[in-house]
């Protein structure tokens, strides 16, 4: 499960101005991703995962990032969200092959179990109910249900909050994660409510503009919708007192804090450190 928020896997960080060589190097936009068992951390140019084996110890991987959001691309208005977000997904499959003892939040059958009937669930809504703003939410809620059964496994949860105590603690010039908190600012939980809201409005946009609207049109919509939602959750960064501001970090807050995270033990801790120097060496910075 991705916690922050360039989208369910995120960006997050914050750019400090560093001096001709007199002050501390600018921090790092670091995202990341919880394992069942460790940690993935993305920087601008590279990817490092670290995860605990069987037999206690802790493996490291790390390798080039998968950049499509360069140059302009990554600064056009509701085309940088997807673009940022296939990033951080094309790194998956990397690191399930650089790292094979890495598991990954879907590795579970009850997941894969809860994301086929969320599939059959939503096209019953489709074929036997009127598209409506109810049918449409219904649906776009079913879509988060197997994120939901993922983060019902502790240590998932845990290692979620390990992604953003690691990040946290790096922003504030750390090594240490155990005293950040676990739940933070930037954390992709704060895209969810947006995504639900524009998603099912952006289908009904689609029944209503295309008569029987096929794969094309529903593909062309859900992109619009996450489009729309990293531009909110981006409006919500830049403007934390307005009152959307407040109205998304809120929502994305009480999902963390209740939901989604639970506080870490040392040896999960361990592993996120891990996961946060191997990132920073293979960017060629240091804390």
């Amino acid at each position: 499960m991705s916690a922050t928020g360039d989208g369910m896997a995120h960006e997050r960080g914050t750019a400090q101005p560093g001096g001709n060589g007199a002050g501390p190097p600018p921090k790092l936009r670091l995202g990341g991703m919880a394992l069942r068992n460790g940690l993935l951390i993305h920087g601008p140019t590279a990817w490092a995962a670290a995860a605990r084996t069987g037999d206690g110890r802790i493996e490291v991987s790390s390798g080039a990032k998968p950049v499509f959001a360069r140059g302009p691309l990554g600064s056009i208005p509701l085309l940088r969200g997807p673009l940022r977000l296939a990033e951080a997904f094309a790194v998956v499959p990397i690191v399930r092959s650089r790292l094979p003892v890495a598991r990954l939040p879907v590795e579970d059958l009850r997941v894969l179990a809860v994301a086929l009937s969320a599939a059959l669930a939503s096209g019953a809504i489709r074929r036997l109910a009127r598209s409506t703003m109810a049918s449409e939410g219904a649906i776009a809620a079913l879509g988060v249900l197997p994120a939901a059964m993922a983060l019902r496994d502790r240590d998932l949860a845990a290692y979620h909050g390990v992604e953003h105590k690691a990040i946290g603690a790096y922003e504030r010039g750390s090594f240490d994660p155990s005293d950040a908190p676990k739940e933070h600012e930037r954390c992709g939980s704060n895209l969810i409510v947006p995504l639900l809201v524009l998603s099912a409005a952006s289908q009904l946009v689609a029944e209503r503009v295309v008569r029987r609207p096929g794969p094309l049109p529903r593909i062309v919509a859900a992109v619009a919708s996450v489009s729309g939602a990293v531009e909110l959750f981006a409006y919500a960064e830049r403007r934390p007192d307005s009152a959307l501001g407040r109205a998304i970090h809120a929502a994305g807050d009480a999902i963390q804090r209740l939901f989604s995270t639970r506080e870490p033990n040392a040896e999960q801790l361990e592993v996120g450190s891990a996961a946060l120097r191997e990132v920073l060496r293979a960017e060629g910075t240091t804390a």
